[in-house]
């Protein structure tokens, strides 16, 4: 459980790519989407560094 929550900053992340990646792969890219993935990315960068420095 405690390599979950370590790892959860990481998987937000992927999710923010993922995000970007599929509306780009079909062509349906607007400012709601850039935005959305843009806070996902940025919160599972913020939250990986701030979890990994309380959890041991």
């Amino acid at each position: 459980m405690n390599e979950l929550i370590k790892n959860l900053g990481v998987l937000v992340l992927i999710i923010g790519v993922a995000v970007l990646a599929v509306p780009f792969l079909t062509g349906g890219m607007t400012n709601g989407i850039l935005l959305t993935g843009l806070v996902l990315i940025v919160l599972g960068y913020v939250g990986h560094i701030a979890i990994n420095k309380r959890v041991e």
